[in-house]
């Protein structure tokens, strides 16, 4: 079994990455965190940076444990949500976990909502954790 992570180090995500590592343990799983960003200019140094940061911590969270972990930095000019869905279907992940945080109808009219959109575009199971 693989699972995926979709992990920005701020709050739910450490949730996520508990559950997850709960799931690689019960299904023998092997585990992706993946990180998107839609820009990678220099004047984005500082956010590449910190993602960078993240995800190596949430690899050691992972090899603690004795779990296959691999990290993902994606920068491909697309939003998360539709990076950390191509991700899944091109590397045959069988289930999705991602964080979710409340956000009003405007914001979410504002800036779109990436759990949304994996939940309704991912090819495997999508769990949320909050």
């Amino acid at each position: 079994m693989k699972i995926l992570v979709g992990y920005y180090e701020l709050g739910a995500e450490s949730r996520a990455l508990a559950l997850a590592l709960k799931h690689a343990k019960a299904f023998d799983a092997e585990v992706d965190v993946v990180t998107s960003l839609e820009e990678g200019t220099e004047s984005d140094i500082q956010d590449i940076s910190a993602a960078e940061k993240g995800l190596e911590n949430a690899k050691q969270y992972f090899e603690k444990e004795k779990i296959f972990c691999k990290t993902h930095l994606m920068i491909r000019g697309v939003t998360p949500g539709e990076d950390l869905v191509s991700f899944a279907k091109e590397n045959g992940i069988d289930e999705i976990i991602i964080g979710v945080k409340r956000r009003s109808k405007v914001g979410k009219l504002l800036f779109g909502s990436t759990a949304q959109y994996v939940i309704l575009n991912a090819h495997c199971p999508v769990v949320t954790v909050k």
